[in-house]
């Protein structure tokens, strides 16, 4: 599946994989639909042909052995039932961490946790494979993972291809979880289909080394379409968060993602072609969405009083302190931003510790990614504040009220959103005129 702008046909090393895999290669170039419309692709072209006996769905920066290919499908192959399986996922920056192994979901708020007899972020260089004893036997979980996931083409057809929400981290169909982790896989699971997450024993191990995720918010149309909270209690937020967080963090967090799902389910494959122009379009207008590779291309820091004694970014606070935080956090948007944090930045942060309780503190900050391969430009703008917020209370309180019925909507609607004929109609201008 081809969806980028720079062409798999262009690299220097693609005559020798095409003459090397001869008729077996088939590539297939369409528009940018966001990783459920890549990952429906291949799963419809696997239905249509019919030749394949799974389709397995990895992520596109994994570093996968071949090894672990062989062990899944065998272990597939040797299953009494149609089975999908999944892998591990180990950090590909520190490669003895084993960063997921099994997950399942919170019924009672919709939110994905490591299973309860199971460690997340398991370091083998302070504890090695024998003894730890939890990580000898199969485990069953709730979805698996989009890092390494074997799905039977008999359960494709059975239960649909994924739903386009899965871009935005909110459903798979077809169980296996996408980037954002937390899928409606439970299709597949009432409908009988297990999912097991091998052990490590006797090295049937399998695993991918991938950079490690961050949750993402947008599950609301999994939730209306298999929790059972009739209100839609935990649908906008994950545990713990408030609706003005990421306001308060200087994000610019708006509620498009929660329009998107307020205009029901047959709207999602519609936005499927213009979603992501309509994201870059929103990048530009924030500094904080506009990474740059080089940290010399911002401002240096500089402030017109250093720190209070005490007061460093080294600090943890407490719960108590947090609360007392987010509390009044608010109120500081009232006060005007200092002038010279317009033109510098008052810190310098990592991913790790840019915390909303650290940002808060300051009218402006440099904040690197995760990789550490480009950082952005937060700023505190009280008005956008203000703003940010009144749509964010607005919309969660139109979410709240026309629950009920978006819920029956997404329930009836899943079949026919997820079904072949449907991401026929949404790949129609990418094969139009193609006899194969």
């Amino acid at each position: 599946m081809e969806q980028g702008t720079q062409l798999m046909r262009d690299s220097e090393f693609f005559p020798a994989a095409e003459k090397a895999l001869g008729s077996r290669l088939r590539v297939i170039e369409q528009g940018n639909l966001g990783g459920s419309g890549g990952y429906a692709r291949g799963q419809l072209e696997s239905v249509r042909k019919g030749t394949a006996t799974y389709a397995l769905m990895m992520d596109d920066d994994v570093v996968c052995e071949p090894e672990g290919i062989i062990r899944a499908v065998t272990f597939a192959d040797l299953a009494r039932r149609p089975t999908i399986v999944g892998g591990h996922m180990f950090n590909i920056y520190s490669r003895s961490r084993l960063h997921s192994f099994g997950e399942i979901v919170q019924p009672w708020r919709f939110w994905w946790q490591t299973r309860l007899d199971g460690y997340s972020d398991w370091d083998f260089a302070a504890r090695n494979l024998r003894s730890a004893r939890w990580l000898h036997k199969r485990a069953d979980v709730d979805f698996n993972g989009w890092f390494m996931c074997l799905i039977p083409r008999q359960v494709l057809e059975r239960i649909g291809l994924r739903c386009r929400c899965s871009s935005s981290g909110t459903t798979a169909s077809s169980g296996c979880a996408p980037g954002g982790r937390l899928p409606d896989g439970l299709a597949a699971r009432r409908g009988g289909v297990a999912h097991p997450v091998v052990g490590q024993e006797r090295r049937l191990g399998l695993a991918v080394l991938l950079p490690p995720a961050q949750p993402v918010r947008r599950r609301a149309a999994a939730l209306a379409v298999r929790a059972g909270r009739p209100d839609g209690a935990g649908v906008s937020q994950p545990p713990g968060q408030a609706p003005g967080l990421h306001a308060v963090r200087h994000r610019a967090a708006a509620p498009p993602g929660l329009e998107d799902v307020l205009a029901g389910p047959h709207a999602l494959h519609g936005q499927l072609p213009t979603k992501l122009g309509e994201v870059r379009a929103l990048m530009t207008r924030f500094t904080d969405m506009q990474l740059k590779a080089d940290r010399d291309d911002l401002p240096p820091v500089r402030r017109d009083k250093p720190p209070k004694k005490g007061k460093d970014d080294a600090e943890i606070p407490g719960r108590l302190s947090q609360l007392i935080t987010a509390g009044l956090m608010p109120l500081r948007q009232l006060r005007p931003v200092r002038p010279m944090s317009r033109e510098f930045p008052e810190t310098d942060l990592t991913a790790m510790d840019a915390m909303w309780y650290r940002l808060a503190r300051y009218d402006s900050a440099v904040v690197s990614m995760n990789d550490g391969t480009s950082a952005a430009l937060y700023r505190r703008d009280p008005e956008l504040f203000r703003d940010l917020l009144k749509r964010t209370v607005e919309i969660h309180q139109r979410l709240h009220r026309e629950w009920p019925r978006l819920a029956e909507e997404y329930r009836s609607a899943l079949a026919s959103v997820t079904s072949p004929e449907a991401w026929e109609e949404t790949f129609r201008p990418w094969t139009d005129g193609d006899d194969d």
